[in-house]
């Protein structure tokens, strides 16, 4: 099946029976829920409308979709709605775009401990920077503030936005953190901004070190407290002493943490990050065909000058390692730490506008349209209802299609 246009949910379609079969029992109910949705976005299976062109006439029926976040078709309205509202948030300050990564041994723990190690990954790397800004040592890396030209300045309240992935570009599972910094942060008395220098995280051994420091001590507390648990071929890592082995290749070895120099302006940042937050494993267009029980596609090989290669997998295969990706129910892969906290980012922001003689944030509007259409059309400035045969008609509803009823076997309990 070697075809332009083709899709995750065509792989789903095609080998998930047979997957299913083989794998069903091991299966999260979150795996599952991901599985059945992709196959059945934008089908019958979820309803939809008939639309008619009030110019030409042309008529074209609209499937539903899962809006599931794992889906590769349904992260666009989510992805729009997200940079809106970062949109407001950006401050007029250079952007530093800091990658953390675990190596092998930590990822082989996190496989079986997604909740667990996950969250400690977020932790070490939200410490690890929060700690770089406040530590003494680097007080020369902090401009003095043009208010306060205090030398006693030693820290700042810095904010930053931390985002989860698990994949690498052959869909192996290779857990990363990407960290969009703003450079600079409140002074301790809340009265000045004070900006790091362009260079500030450029020097990441520091980085590394301290991370990997503050991972290890928190998965051990883990490991001590009973939360993490293996099976199958790693059922031996229950033992202490196996664990302590396991863990010794990670403690003498350097850990990626990079980052890359600070970004124009604020605008190229929000262009950017938006490549990185609503992702799922593998774009619908970088899959080239389907073919005597293979899937084929596009990779970027990063050991290898960035080379563009073509990878061929098993129909079974290609499904495992999506699913790697599925994270648990309700796990939260985008994060806020600082200033951008959840609990008081409106507050903090309207003071860095402050300190920083910028304009406060335009009000957001109270109601925002309910149609996914208007939605879609209002963040994005793509209309969803021009008549792709003549162009220039509207399309509009003229008929609704419902959702198939499911009908349960009763059960005799007599």
């Amino acid at each position: 099946m070697a075809r332009e246009g083709l899709e995750v949910a065509d792989v789903f379609r095609h080998f998930g029976a047979a997957f299913r079969d083989h794998h069903g029992a091991s299966l999260s109910t979150a795996r599952r829920r991901a599985m059945s949705a992709i196959e059945r976005c934008r089908t019958a299976a979820l309803g939809g409308h008939v639309e008619r062109c009030g110019d030409c006439g042309h008529q074209r029926v609209s499937y539903n979709s899962c809006r599931n976040r794992n889906c590769p078709k349904c992260q666009g309205l989510a992805r729009a709605q997200w940079l809106a509202d970062r949109q407001a948030e950006l401050l007029d300050v250079p952007y530093f775009h800091v990658v953390f990564t675990v190596p092998e041994a930590i990822a082989t723990v996190a496989f079986q401990n997604q909740t667990v190690v996950y969250d400690i990954l977020f932790r070490a790397a939200a410490e690890t920077l929060r700690k770089i800004a406040a530590e003494p040592a680097n007080r020369s890396a902090w401009h003095r503030s043009a208010s306060r030209p205090n030398p006693e300045h030693r820290s700042a309240e810095i904010g930053f936005m931390a985002v989860l992935h698990t994949w690498g570009q052959n869909l192996m599972h290779h857990p990363h953190l990407h960290c969009l910094v703003p450079g600079g942060g409140i002074a301790p008395d809340g009265k000045s901004w004070i900006a790091c220098r362009p260079r500030f995280f450029l020097p990441v051994r520091v980085l590394s070190r301290l991370f990997r420091g503050l991972f290890l001590h928190y998965l051990e507390k883990a490991f001590a407290a009973g939360d993490l648990n293996f099976f199958s071929v790693q059922r031996h890592l229950h033992e202490p002493a196996a664990f302590r082995r396991h863990l010794a290749p990670a403690r003498d070895t350097e850990w990626v943490v990079y980052a890359k120099r600070p970004f124009a302006g604020p605008r190229q940042v929000l262009d950017y990050v938006g490549r990185y937050t609503h992702r799922v494993a593998i774009a619908n267009s970088r899959l080239l065909s389907i073919d005597d029980g293979k899937v084929r596609f596009r990779w970027k090989d990063y050991r290898h000058g960035n080379r563009q290669k073509v990878m061929s997998l098993d129909g079974g295969e290609f499904i495992r390692r999506f699913l790697i990706h599925v994270l648990p129910d309700g796990f939260q892969r985008i994060r806020y730490f600082g200033f951008l906290g959840n609990c008081h980012r409106t507050r903090k922001l309207a003071l860095c506008r402050q300190l920083l003689g910028m304009a406060q944030a335009e009000p957001v509007a109270a109601d925002p349209p309910a149609d996914y259409r208007d939605r879609y059309e209002a963040l994005t400035g793509r209309s969803l209802r021009e008549c792709p045969h003549c162009h220039t008609g509207i399309m509009v509803v003229i008929d609704c299609i419902a959702r198939p009823k499911v009908c349960l076997p009763v059960l005799d309990t007599s």
